[in-house]
């Protein structure tokens, strides 16, 4: 057995898991919801606070697919206020509208991302950084 001399952190282990498969499973199937908001939310939020995306961008967003719908919120040019978070942000969104079939789909969905903000402000806060 090789040992591995930097083993990764939880923060790298987690930033690694594919949120988009969360995020299909867990809409379309009741039996993966827990993993989509226990693992796939905190996976979503490393991700976004790593590309320095504020809690309240999150929201926002998340405010967006309540009244409009996830569809819509995929077709902004730019949901959040970098590129590289709006492109990562519209991957999630675009599978969501694509899993998201069931009535209560596209609610489901907005309550994930408030829970990705939730996470994200919690991590700045323990890093003494606004939200």
């Amino acid at each position: 057995m090789v040992h591995d001399p930097s083993p990764r952190t939880d923060d790298e282990v987690l930033a690694a898991t594919d949120v988009g498969t969360l995020l299909r499973h867990g809409l379309a199937r009741d039996i993966f919801r827990t993993a989509l908001f226990d693992d796939g939310a905190i996976a979503a939020a490393v991700t976004l606070d790593r590309l320095g995306v504020l809690p309240r961008s999150v929201t926002y967003v998340a405010k967006i697919v309540r009244a409009g719908g996830l569809a819509y919120a995929a077709a902004l040019p730019e949901p959040l206020p970098s590129g590289e978070a709006s492109a990562c942000l519209r991957d999630w969104l675009e599978t969501a509208a694509q899993a998201a079939q069931a009535p209560d789909g596209e609610a489901l969905a907005a309550r994930w991302l408030g829970t990705v903000a939730e996470i994200v402000g919690m991590r700045r806060g323990d890093r003494g950084e606004g939200a």
